[in-house]
């Protein structure tokens, strides 16, 4: 008999908790986890999915509008936060419940309760039982930074803005990533006065510098205001319940809420890492090595507590590989190369690979290939909102090595191509590739 109560033990019941747990569970485990808020984590409860939804919802703004040069008499439509508002929160509790059935049919025990790490192989739940387990994997993902300055109590944060009781009018958003810009075009799209406010003078750090750009156009046509350069000194809550922001190098702006979407850390405060001998890096991220195995050999994490990359599908995969390799006899390695990934801003941009930039510094001779157009659709329905695709190519191989795209459906389009950046194709198979058209995604295959 084990001298352990479960084989594995994992603390956070998020995207990578979970597929962890059912793939150890079907190698035969006897697993446990460990939820202190909601089956699901982040992305089901208060990230991707709601705010998707969030993004579906908005585009009705722009759809319905359009809808009358294509000769639908629409009338003026009144827009209820409410009934969107509770739709999507419907729509996330029968989700967590998919979630809670699928570790249920894979006999997982579920501890709904917070967990914390007293040694090696023991973890204490919040009432005090103390469980043996003989891996611990960390799944508890990241939380929202909300930098300290006078009155931050006042804003809300991406965990909180899927409940607010009434649509702000007036919104500014602190930060510059891509939670700050697809908020930004949600609440714009919704009829409040937005503004992004942040700290430095780049929005989207990291993608491509003409996409970001293309955004930053598109969004200040569509009344969307910034300021850049512009940290918080205090927010201040006025009489009549509305706020007023106060900015370095700026003017106060008056607002109804304040978002801010500064970064994300990882969650591993008060679990009693440190003390059981598990390395932290400066952001408190579990150092792990490529196995998902930190510096105590018995412990283990996955997603963004390990500050890799912090997206869910990454995330899964990692908690694919960890249950393969330590379970199922299979070792398996995450490959991090050439990871696609989407902002949905409005319009929705959609890269992998690298940008431009990146491109030079490391290869040196690089062809760019560009696609700047209107989308069929804006065309006759008067916008005059232009797309933009832009292709990477190594000079000396002829190897796509980096595919970016800002325009409707842009990430729809980018997941099929990116399978041809990670297959390493060159542009010649883009260019032999007949068109499919008419349609946006054939202008990847026309590009001259």
């Amino acid at each position: 008999m084990s001298n352990f109560d479960f084989d594995l033990f994992v603390i956070g019941a998020g995207s990578g908790g979970v597929r962890a747990s059912r793939i150890a569970a079907s190698h035969g485990a006897r697993v446990a986890v460990a939820e202190e808020h909601r089956v699901g984590g982040t992305c089901v409860i208060r990230g991707c999915v709601p705010k998707k939804l969030l993004v579906y919802g908005a585009h009705f703004a722009e759809d319905l509008k359009d809808a009358r040069q294509f000769g639908w008499d629409v009338p003026d439509c009144k827009f209820d936060w409410d009934r969107l508002r509770d739709n999507v929160l419907a729509e996330v509790t029968r989700l967590e419940g998919l979630y809670g059935q699928t570790l249920e049919n894979h006999k997982v025990t579920v501890f709904k309760t917070r967990a914390t790490v007293v040694g090696p192989q023991t973890v204490r739940l919040a009432d005090g039982q103390e469980i043996r387990a003989e891996r611990i994997l960390i799944a508890t993902g990241g939380w929202p930074h909300v930098p300290e300055f006078p009155g931050s109590e006042h804003a809300i944060t991406s965990n909180e803005v899927f409940h607010l009781d009434t649509l702000p009018k007036r919104v500014v958003i602190a930060g510059g990533g891509y939670i700050a810009n697809e908020f930004a075009g949600i609440f714009n799209e919704f009829g409040s006065k937005v503004t992004i406010v942040n700290r430095g003078d780049t929005i989207l750090r990291g993608y491509d510098e003409q996409i970001r750009d293309r955004l930053l156009q598109i969004s200040m046509t569509k009344g969307i205001e910034f300021r850049f350069n512009a940290p918080f000194q205090s927010i201040e809550r006025n009489a009549d319940g509305s706020l007023t922001v106060h900015l370095d190098n700026c003017d106060p702006i008056q607002a109804d809420a304040v978002l801010v979407a500064a970064g994300r850390v990882p969650n591993t405060k008060g679990l009693g890492l440190e003390e059981a001998g598990v390395e932290l890096d400066d952001h408190g991220a579990i150092k792990v090595d490529e196995r998902n195995q930190s510096s105590v050999p018995s412990i283990f994490a996955v997603g963004d507590v390990t500050n890799r990359i912090q997206l869910t599908p990454v995330a899964i995969r990692e908690g694919q590989a960890f249950a393969d390799t330590f379970f199922g006899n299979k070792p398996t390695l995450v490959d991090y190369a050439n990871v696609p990934s989407a902002v949905f801003s409005h319009p929705p941009i959609g890269a992998v690979g690298m940008t431009e930039a990146e491109a030079r510094n490391k290869l040196g001779s690089i062809r760019v290939y560009t696609s700047d157009f209107r989308a069929m659709k804006n065309v006759l329905a008067g916008r005059n909102e232009r797309a933009l695709y832009k292709m990477i190519v190594n000079a000396a191989t002829d190897q796509v090595v980096g595919l970016h795209m800002i325009g409707p459906d842009a990430p729809e389009i980018l997941q099929a191509a990116a399978v041809a950046v990670k297959a390493g194709l060159t542009k010649a198979d883009f260019d032999n590739t007949v068109a499919l058209h008419p349609s946006m995604a054939e202008e990847l295959v026309l590009l001259k």
